[in-house]
This record gives structure tokens, sequence and C-alpha cells, in this order.
């Protein structure tokens, strides 16, 4: 072949997802026209048409539902930059990271309790407590590292995959032995985290702001910007990428697999900790906290496995059509809209992109 037809030809299969999206897009117009012209009580006249005229007939409503969406889907995101930063460093799906962020959150709640009945005050407890869980993931990290990964050295992906499974079981029973089995409640204020809410006269009506929710998405944008220029710029980030290549390649050329491992789980472990007070501040801290981990598996296929701002905009495409499907096309397709809606997104993007919005592409050469 030569080097012309070499590059129509990559040329054509670039612009494939651009056109399957383009005939879903006439698709879904198509649907929408035919829809206008039903009448008003049909199903195809509630789906494609009631819901947008509901939007635009109270805007005010729209930018509260946008609003939760975008809270909701920062909190995702940082839900799944924890499995990201394992994946980035290691290609291994960290199954345990939905017990670490309870686990994390209930050392933290339980250090705090232990401070304040030592007589110190409640701001200093909640300080050195945060600390005190800090130092647990840390603590926790080097024994991963010590008993689990450094004995699985340039093992298969599912070996190191099921490791993971065997740590979320063990993490669970010792959880449960050392902290109890009942649910627990957040230390918010004591953290010095805003309480209240911040009510906005906009769009002829009101929209209210929880400011716990402004805290929540300004720690996670910061996490994912200082995180972003670790893994770019600095030689520890590339020390990551290296290792994510092969175990053999990256000791062959002096970088230590162990010192790197307790380093990313470590990470790993404060976003889970961030993430156990972010959610436990909107609920109580329990051990059932642990399946929203499972909405990280959509907003990691919408991302992209190794991408840490892929993980906040698949957070975000997820947060807001949850909130935005269960709000408008909910009383129509049931309650359960959002136990089932992320996943139902997520497919649509896996089939017209696979590797995510900001994956990798991989490709074998044979």
């Amino acid at each position: 072949m030569t080097p012309q037809a070499n590059s129509a030809a990559l040329s054509t299969a670039d612009l494939r997802p651009f056109m399957r999206w383009l005939v879903g897009l006439a698709g879904l117009a198509g649907l929408v026209v035919l829809a206008r012209q039903s009448p008003p009580g049909s199903i195809s006249h509630q789906i494609a048409v009631a819901p947008f005229r509901a939007m635009a007939d109270a805007p005010d409503l729209l930018a509260q539902s946008l609003w939760e969406g975008f809270v909701g889907g920062m909190l995702y995101g940082l839900i799944a930059l924890g499995f990201v930063l394992i994946y980035k460093a290691s290609r291994v799906f960290n199954f345990a990271q939905g017990i670490l962020v309870v686990f994390s959150s209930l050392a933290l709640i339980e250090a705090y309790e232990l401070y304040v009945r030592l007589g110190l005050p409640r701001s200093v407890g909640a300080y050195l407590a945060l600390l005190s869980a800090i130092a647990v993931v840390f603590v926790l990290a080097a024994l991963v590292e010590r008993f689990m990964l450094r004995r699985l050295v340039n093992q298969s992906d599912l070996i190191l995959f099921m490791a993971t499974i065997g740590l979320n079981y063990l993490l669970i029973g010792v959880g449960e032995i050392v902290f109890g089995g009942v649910s627990r409640q957040m230390i918010t204020e004591s953290l010095g985290l805003p309480q209240g809410y911040l009510d906005l006269e906009m769009l002829g009506g009101r929209v209210s702001i929880q400011m716990l929710d402004i805290a929540a998405a300004s720690i996670t944008l910061a996490l994912i910007v200082g995180l972003t220029l670790l893994f770019r710029f600095s030689s520890l980030g590339r020390s990551f990428r290296a290792v994510a290549e092969g175990h053999q390649a990256a000791l062959s050329v002096g970088i230590s697999l162990n010192r790197i491992w307790v380093i990313v789980w470590f990470a790993a472990g404060v976003v889970a900790l961030v993430t156990g007070i972010a959610w436990g501040a909107r609920s109580d801290v329990s051990f059932g906290l642990q399946a929203v981990a499972l909405k990280a598996l959509p907003v990691l296929i919408l991302g992209g496995f190794t991408s840490i701002p892929g993980a906040i905009i698949g957070g975000l495409i997820i947060g807001i059509g949850e909130k935005i499907g269960e709000f408008y096309w909910g009383p129509l397709l049931g309650s359960g809209i959002e136990s089932w809606l992320a996943y139902i997104i997520a497919l649509s993007f896996l089939i017209v992109r696979p590797h995510g919005l900001f994956g990798d592409r991989a490709i074998e050469r044979i």
C-alpha cells in the first residue's frame, strides 16, 4: 500500500466515531420531529417533547438540577480518581477502593471520638484525627505493598485483580471487628466545613446551593489539578508510567517498585479518605457506603481508565445525566432510573468509543 493510500485509510478510520455520532444525532433529531407531530398524550410526546418543554417553562428548576448533577458528578469523579491512580501506575483495577473509602472514614471518626474522650477541644481533635487517619492510610499502603504486591511482581493482571478482591473482604472483616457494624456520623462541623445554604434569586425563581457542596467541589478540583501536575511533570509521575508499562522493564532501569506502589496506594487512600468525608457529610458512614464505588465503573468507561481529568469529565456526564433523567424522565420511566441510567449512558459511549473519551487506545502489532 502506498503512503498516500495508507494515510487515507487512517483518516477514514479516525472519522468513523464522529460519523457514528452524526448518524446517532440525526436519528435522535428525526425522533424529536416525529414526536412533535404526535398527540400530547402519546408516549413519544412525553419522552421527546414534554421534558424539554418543562425545562423551558421552569429554567430555575433546570438550573437547580444542573447544580445538583454537577456536585454529584464531582463526587463520582472523586471516587473514580482512586481507581485511576492505581490503574495508571500498575494496570490493576483495585476492587478494594470502595472499602478503602469506608475504612479510612471510620478511622477518622474513631480517632476523633478518642481525642474528644481525652479532653481535647473538638476542633483540635478533628484535625489530629485527620492526621491520624492519613497515618492509618499510609500504614495500610505499606502493608499492602509488603505482604501482597511485593509477592506478586510480574504476575498477570488477573492475579493482581483477584488479590484486590481478597483484600476487599479482608478489610471488611477487619473493619467490622475494629469499628463495629453500626453507621457513624461524619464530623463535618468539627472539621470546619461550611454549613447552611446559599439561596440565589435567578431565572425567575430561587436556586438553593448547599455550602458543603461548594467546598466538596473545590477540594475535588484541587486534588485533580495537583495529581495531574504530579503525573505529567514530575519525575515521580514518569516513574509511575514506567511501572505501568511493565514491572521487569521498570526494575531494569532502577525504579523501585516497592516505593512506587506504597506512594500510589497511599495517594489512592488519601483520595478515598476525602471521598469518605464528602459522601459521609451527605449521609452516615457505614459499610454500605462502599456500594457507591460501583458508580465509578460507568465513570471510568466514559473518561478512560488512565485519565485523571477524564475521571472528572466522566463523573460530570454521569452526575448531570442522572439528575436530569431522574427529574424530567423519572416520573415516566420509574423512580429507580438513577440506579441504571449511568450504565445506559456508559454503554452508549462504549459502543462508539471503547477506550473512553480520554483513555489510551490500545494498539497491538503482530
